[in-house]
């Protein structure tokens, strides 16, 4: 026998939340951030996909749910899918599809369910000043978007 066959190596899946987030930016070129209640992170809207859903319905939820704004049919663009450390579970990780979505109305958002705080905010001001999630912070950097 010239070797032998072996098993594949199992890809595990363990510790990794599979989520959805939206980069909404303005027209004057500011970013929406969340601050979930009883953390310290800023990051983007979005969440956990549903069983059955796809990772467009889930943002549109997520979207209504977290900033109470209803993006109907408005086009989000996708931005791929991306992994990053969770922010507020150590150990974790995130499996996310990363969608760009324009606001022309910034007073729309306002903060709702477990969302503490939003703010828009410049890229730079954002870096120097705001803890942030580690994936927010590669798109306000630029290397995602």
């Amino acid at each position: 026998m010239r070797g032998s066959l072996s098993k594949p190596t199992e890809v595990r899946l363990d510790n990794v939340f599979r989520i959805v987030a939206a980069v909404i930016t303005s027209e004057d070129g500011e970013y929406l951030l969340v601050r979930k209640r009883g953390t310290q992170a800023f990051m983007n809207c979005g969440g956990k996909i549903e069983p059955g859903e796809s990772p467009e319905e889930a943002l549109r939820r997520e979207i209504h749910e977290e900033v109470g704004m209803d993006v109907g049919q408005r086009v989000l663009t996708p931005l791929g899918r991306h992994t990053a450390p969770a922010a507020n579970e150590p150990g974790w990780s995130i499996d996310c599809d990363l969608f760009a979505v324009l606001l022309e109305d910034k007073s729309l958002a306002t903060a709702r369910a477990e969302i503490e705080e939003l703010r828009w905010v410049r890229p730079d001001d954002a870096l120097a000043a705001l803890r942030l999630a580690p994936l927010a912070a590669r798109v306000l950097r630029g290397e995602l978007t």
